[in-house]
């Protein structure tokens, strides 16, 4: 069994490098009896699960290969996709995760999560989160015209780059006792989202960042776990 963790590959018909990438990936673990945890933004953008493209329907196609040859695709929402549901997940048998899961492997408990709840210094994301992310106001949207979800989507895209660029990145990393409490009773944190790959001590355990999925550094850092809790923070190349 391997334990394949990935997060922020912000995939689009925009970027046909990541998503070849991506099959890539699916590929060179098909035969490896692979769970494949995929923490949020894996699309940059998801207006509904009635969305249908071309290039979407290949990695759907690739997706059921992969459950078909005994592995399975776990996913949990991110900021970018936060409106992804059981219907698309249905096409290849995903399976969606909470917010916030552990997972215990070889009695090593993992704390998963996409990362952004623990940017709390960054309130009017934590304020805006809370009111696009009500299940009311969901379940509306998803009722409303593509067209509408789609132009909504890009208004959205718009305004959180021109916020992003003006907040200090101290406010969009993570704070420091979300962390540490979050941790209190799990052995490693996993997450993504703020887009800086590293390793980081607290106090004697492990958090793990998963890289975003970089075009122009040509490579995206991911982790991998074998059935002994054994892990390995290692690089992915674009292709």
């Amino acid at each position: 069994m391997t334990y394949l963790f990935i997060a922020d590959l912000h995939l689009s018909q925009e970027h046909p490098r990541l998503i070849q990438s991506f099959l890539e990936l699916l590929k060179a673990y098909q035969h490896k009896n692979t769970q494949l945890y995929i923490l949020g933004d894996w699309f940059n953008a998801w207006i509904g699960d009635d969305y249908h493209a071309e290039w979407l329907d290949q990695i759907v196609i690739a997706l059921q290969q992969f459950n078909q040859n005994g592995n399975q695709v776990y996913f949990q929402v991110g900021n970018r996709d936060f409106a992804l549901n059981k219907g698309f997940l249905n096409q290849f048998n995903g399976k969606l995760l909470p917010d916030t899961y552990q997972l215990d492997i070889a009695n090593t408990h993992f704390r998963l999560e996409h990362g952004d709840a623990l940017c709390t210094d960054d309130i009017s994301y934590q304020r805006f989160k809370k009111v696009i992310r009500n299940p009311l106001l969901l379940s509306i949207l998803r009722k409303t015209p593509l067209s509408f979800r789609s132009k909504l989507a890009n208004g959205f895209r718009k305004k959180s780059k021109e916020k992003t660029q003006a907040k200090p990145y101290s406010i969009m990393d993570v704070n420091q006792h979300a962390v540490e409490t979050v941790m209190e009773n799990v052995d490693i944190l996993v997450h993504g989202h703020t887009h800086r790959p590293h390793i980081h001590d607290v106090n004697g355990k492990p958090r793990i960042v998963l890289g975003d999925w970089r075009e122009k550094t040509s490579e995206a850092m991911i982790l991998e776990v074998n059935e002994e809790g054994q892990w390995q923070f290692k690089k992915w190349q674009i292709a």
